[in-house]
């Protein structure tokens, strides 16, 4: 999940503007409901990544989405934590999104300024892996607790969560609606009126992208077309759409189904829901690499591990809104939370998801 503060938006009529990027490029999950094992996984991913004194003067530059480096995302507090004990600089580097950081890694090749780069996904590992871009890892997995299991040892998942569309109970009640009980039935209802995200630019559109084509298959551009004439607002990343969204401008907005614990835990209410779909949701396993350019590859590594430790979980957790990937305490409200069904966790070439978005852009061009 994302911060909220509100960007421009860009409307379906004006898509047929919009260039796209270069190179084209947040189960049943388990549940927050960790258990008996919390001791000895502390143990073992506080082993995984001890931050050493050895980095003296050294800085870590590290690429990630804006909502994960604002002063209310992860980056504070996980860098202030890091520093404490590394005798080193840690400086975040903010995109709008997962896709536009990576096409900036790519644009920069061989002579990238960032070491680290925090935001990639499922979607994009693929085209990551191919990049060559980035350096394997020697980290720790074992402890892993993910709806698939992982063996990557150069892209590590630091988060997951399932792709959903949240609605206000409140409004949906004042408006005599109700929510839809399938992607199929909001898709075709056009009394509901949607927020989704550009999948040449975010990574949660690029989630929306797969769940469509999985349910749909190839009847995918009917389902955009239909789509598309209840669409309000297409948005090049999701905190923009998501605060577009809180103030009123639709029915629903593409986001995930961890979206309403924020507010519940922040800001103690229970208005904002995940609709629950009968087809079932999209994962999506959020990830960090190290460059192989980076001239700091231990403290890259170091930082990379760090990210798995319960410490980091905690604060990845409640200021990311989505669930930890190894076995922890969060809080009670994590801890209570219980996933949706799960489609296929998707991970798409470059020629794939380029065909997809071709097919996306076509329908909603029209």
């Amino acid at each position: 999940m994302k911060a909220f503060h509100l960007l421009p938006t860009l409307s379906v009529l004006s898509l047929s503007l919009f260039a796209l990027t270069a190179c084209d490029t947040q189960k049943p999950t388990e549940t927050a409901n960790q258990t008996e094992q919390t001791a000895k996984t502390s143990n073992e991913q506080n082993n995984n990544s001890k931050a050493t004194t050895n980095y003296a003067g050294k800085t870590l530059t590290v690429y990630s989405y804006d909502s994960f480096t604002s002063d209310w995302g992860p980056a504070p507090k996980l860098k202030e934590s890091f520093e404490a004990n590394c005798n080193c600089t840690i400086e975040f580097v903010p995109f709008e999104d997962g896709v536009t950081m990576f096409n900036r890694v790519r644009l920069e090749g061989d002579n990238p300024k960032a070491d680290v780069i925090i935001g990639l996904d499922n979607n994009l590992l693929n085209s990551a892996q191919a990049s060559g871009l980035f350096a394997k890892t020697n980290i720790d997995l074992s402890h892993l607790q993910l709806p698939t299991k992982w063996t990557n040892q150069t892209f590590i998942p630091y988060d997951y969560g399932q792709y959903a569309f949240i609605y206000n109970k409140e409004a949906f009640a004042k408006n005599g609606k109700t929510p839809p009980k399938s992607l199929k039935e909001l898709v075709n209802n056009q009394n509901y009126s949607v927020i989704y995200q550009d999948p040449r630019t975010s990574t949660v559109g690029r989630g929306l992208l797969a769940w469509v084509n999985e349910v749909f298959g190839d009847q995918s551009e009917a389902a955009w077309k239909a789509l598309s004439k209840h669409t309000v607002t297409v948005g090049k990343g999701w905190s923009e759409t998501y605060e577009a969204f809180k103030n009123g401008e639709s029915d629903l907005v593409l986001s995930y189904n961890t979206s309403p614990l924020y507010h519940k835990i922040h800001e103690d209410t229970d208005k904002y829901v995940a609709a629950s779909f009968d087809e079932g949701h999209i994962v999506q396993i959020e990830l960090a690499a190290q460059l192989k350019a980076s001239d700091t590859p231990a403290l890259a590594q170091d930082f990379i591990a760090f990210l798995l430790t319960p410490e980091a979980q905690k604060t990845i957790a409640t200021s990311n809104i989505m669930l930890p990937v190894i076995n922890t305490k969060i809080e009670p409200n994590f801890d209570a939370f219980v996933a949706e069904k799960t489609l296929a966790v998707p991970t798409p070439d470059d020629k794939t998801a380029k065909a997809q978005i071709d097919v996306w852009q076509k329908a909603v061009s029209k």
